[in-house]
């Protein structure tokens, strides 16, 4: 069933699928559809008797629980424009995000309260908290009025983390945001018998789309953990939940393949060197592939990966494990999904094919490598970024086409291949186009680095890592003497084995530890701006 409004998808699912359970907290408290109906309308007619009208922005600030979805449809369902806003930011952009959104409500969990500042409280109607929905503060007691929500009212602003520039609040209507659903489950069917296991932030356009809003409007249950998905937090709940589905980033899996499989069968010189050939390493990987499926809980039909380009070495082991991975690719403006590749239709680093209802096309193509900025044209796309008309201006074509600033090239298949980001992209002393991203998942794959980024430095590359600490110390231990000489041995050990796995323009005249790690965004991206040298 196609829906134009949130409200219509909510009020069908809570009517077919009442007496299922809807969403859960690992090992606590579960509510059903008919539950979470209630609870909804709970929270619409706190916002209304404290005086907020349809139109009127509710900041959603959280951590990931059922509530937040109660919170979430509370304010869309009454014609109220949610605002969810990422944790990771600190306390003074929290105050400069909301005050810019001009909410006058806010829905908070009791941890990010306490970035708040008191201004910030002080100018809400009320603030509920989100883990009992209690009103903690409530300044105004005049009622306001709620009403049905049109397909062209906005439903959401959703400020992006900011990697380049400060966020900018990206408006998408209820339209925008039903059209996602069915695009999304036109390219992946969902139904009752689906459990999705999230653990990513909610409030990530990537989590809320694809792992809350289709699955609640298909009747599917979704799990939540109260921590972070680490190792330790994932293994009980995979056994426990036993999912079919996950939404992930590549950094998740990645960690697995290092740690776990490429770690295990590299240990020695002997399996290093078996597991370099082809047809033994396809062995190696069917056998690891296959306890990672039981491990993931024996029902995984689904693990998307979005978010950020797969590592190659780790595509390929899922590939050759035979792993239900998925590929996807969109923006927040996008509301996300673009294009994409279900577990069966999956090429290696290739992103997939457009969803339905979505145009995508090269402009300022490169005549030799035939790479160009991806544009698009989807019924998802946002409305523009709230009160930044210079900036909305810029992120589309004369024509209306949406600038993704990626650059892309269509395979012979017409599946889409992303070579970098346009503002990312190096220019070599020839004029080659240079994509520090293709270089940095070389980098990553060595075993002594976690994280890189590659910067033109006066007609030079240089790459910036953070090293994994344990295995350097290791590396480091056998020398009592000179540890300084081996270390520089360790730094040359990366570079050399960077440049005889990339092209000639490719190749970095040094590795630089960045000691103190990456600062980054919200959504856990290095904050490249930073790190810029003269070229």
């Amino acid at each position: 069933m196609k829906f134009t409004t949130l409200k219509q998808m909510f009020t069908d699912s809570v009517k077919r699928f009442a007496k299922n359970t809807a969403l859960s907290m690992f090992e606590r408290e579960s509510m059903t559809y008919g539950e979470m109906g209630e609870r909804t309308k709970y929270v619409s007619d706190l916002l209304v008797e404290a005086g907020l009208n349809a139109g009127d922005k509710v900041v959603l600030l959280s951590s990931s629980m059922p509530n937040w979805a109660v919170c979430y449809f509370a304010a869309v369902n009454a014609g109220m424009v949610i605002v969810p806003i990422l944790p990771d930011f600190s306390g003074p952009e929290l105050d400069k995000i909301i005050a810019h959104s001009e909410a006058k409500a806010l829905c908070v969990s009791d941890k990010l309260y306490t970035k708040l500042s008191e201004e910030t409280i002080k100018r809400m109607n009320i603030v509920i908290r989100t883990k009992n929905l209690a009103v903690i503060n409530q300044t105004c007691t005049t009622k306001g009025a709620a009403s049905e929500p049109k397909p062209e009212d906005l439903a959401a602003i959703i400020y992006t983390s900011g990697t380049t520039s400060t966020p900018k609040g990206v408006m998408l209507t209820h339209k925008a945001l039903a059209t996602q659903v069915e695009l999304c489950y036109d390219m992946q069917n969902v139904d009752e018998n689906d459990i999705f296991l999230s653990i990513l932030p909610l409030a990530h356009t990537y989590e809320c789309s694809l792992g809350l809003l289709l699955p609640l409007s298909h009747g599917s249950q979704v799990v939540y953990l109260d921590r972070p998905p680490t190792a330790s937090a994932l293994m009980p709940a995979f056994k426990s939940v036993r999912p079919t589905i996950i939404l992930s980033v590549p950094l998740i899996m990645e960690k697995i393949y290092r740690s776990q499989v490429k770690a295990k069968f590299t240990k020695s010189k002997a399996m290093a060197t078996l597991y370099s050939v082809a047809f033994v390493r396809k062995f190696f990987h069917s056998l690891a592939g296959k306890r990672l499926r039981k491990i993931f809980g024996g029902r995984v039909r689904f693990f998307g990966i979005g978010g950020a380009k797969v590592d190659r070495e780790t595509e390929r082991f899922m590939r050759e494990g035979k792993f239900p991975y998925a590929i996807g690719y969109g923006l927040t403006e996008t509301a996300p999904l673009l294009f994409g590749a279900v577990p069966s239709r999956t090429k290696l680093q290739a992103v997939g094919y457009p969803a339905i209802h979505v145009e995508g096309k090269l402009i300022n193509q490169n005549p030799e490598t035939g790479e160009g900025e991806l544009v698009v044209k989807t019924p998802c796309i946002m409305e523009g970024y709230y009160k930044n008309p210079e900036a909305t201006a810029e992120a589309f074509t004369e024509d209306g086409w949406f600038r993704t600033k990626d650059l892309c090239v269509f395979d012979k298949s017409g599946y889409l291949v992303i070579k970098g980001r346009a503002n990312n992209m190096i220019v070599g002393a020839s004029g080659e186009n240079i994509y520090p991203e293709e270089i940095e998942s070389v980098i990553n794959s060595h075993r002594l680095v976690t994280e890189s980024i590659v910067v033109a430095d006066k007609g030079s590359l240089v790459a910036l890592v953070t090293l994994d600490k344990e295995k350097v110390e290791e590396a480091l231990s056998e020398f009592k003497d000179n540890i300084s000489a081996k270390y520089d041995e360790l730094m040359k050990e990366i570079r050399d084995y960077v440049n005889s796995r990339v092209g000639k323009f490719a190749r970095v005249s040094h590795i630089e530890e960045q000691k103190d790690g990456f600062e980054k965004t919200p959504t856990m991206k290095i904050k490249r701006f930073l790190y810029k040298r003269d070229k």
